[in-house]
């Protein structure tokens, strides 16, 4: 059994595509072990409570310095016997700390086809309007490891999206999630369950 947990910022639609995925049977041998939010009245919270995953907020503004943060969070996690970290929608840039001591065990969802519209300073609408304001034919979503960089770990999958005539970035960012985000999300970490069942 691979042991998730999910670490989110706002409203949780990649959450619920994960905890949907387990529900269907789409997702096998993967348990939500958590939900970790950094700010207290994200709607992620809510999805977790309303389906049985326990959740917590960690802020990093509470501890000292990033280092305490990161320290606190690995802590956590490994106290919850977390195989797997998936970012889904999570707007902190983690500490060097805590990418070393998960190592190798956290995937990133990113709103477009990486190289492009990615790094410091794209994320959410930021990604779209971007694509929007280069006039990009087709976008898309990807699912990465995360290493020390931003957005720069190895690609897992990525699904092509069509940008079409008269989108707002809102309506792009709506059909991104809805044909790339939330089909290739649970479909990698099931990858990473069936790989982790070989191995392990």
């Amino acid at each position: 059994m691979l042991k998730i947990a999910v670490l989110v910022s706002g409203g949780g639609t990649n959450l619920q595509a994960i905890i949907d995925a387990v529900k269907n049977h789409k997702l096998t041998d993967v348990s939500i072990e958590v939900v970790v939010s950094n700010k207290e009245d994200a709607y992620a919270l809510v999805r977790a409570a309303d389906n049985g995953i326990a959740s917590v907020c960690i802020r990093p503004k509470d501890y000292e310095s990033k280092e305490a943060y990161g320290r606190y969070l690995a802590t956590f996690l490994a106290d919850h016997e977390i195989d797997l970290v998936v970012l889904a929608g999570f707007l902190v840039v983690l500490p060097e700390n805590f990418v070393d001591a998960f190592a190798g065990k956290i995937i990133n969802i990113h709103p477009s086809l990486i190289p492009s519209f990615c790094g410091d300073g794209f994320y959410g609408l930021k990604v779209h309007e971007a694509a929007l304001a280069r006039g990009v034919k087709i976008t898309g979503a990807t699912v990465h490891y995360v290493d020390k960089g931003c957005d720069t770990g190895p690609i897992i999958l990525q699904k092509a999206v069509s940008v079409e005539e008269g989108d707002s970035p809102e309506i792009l960012q709506k059909r991104v999630m809805e044909q790339a985000e939330w089909v290739i999300l649970p479909r990698a970490i099931q990858m990473i369950a069936d790989k982790s069942k070989l191995t392990g």
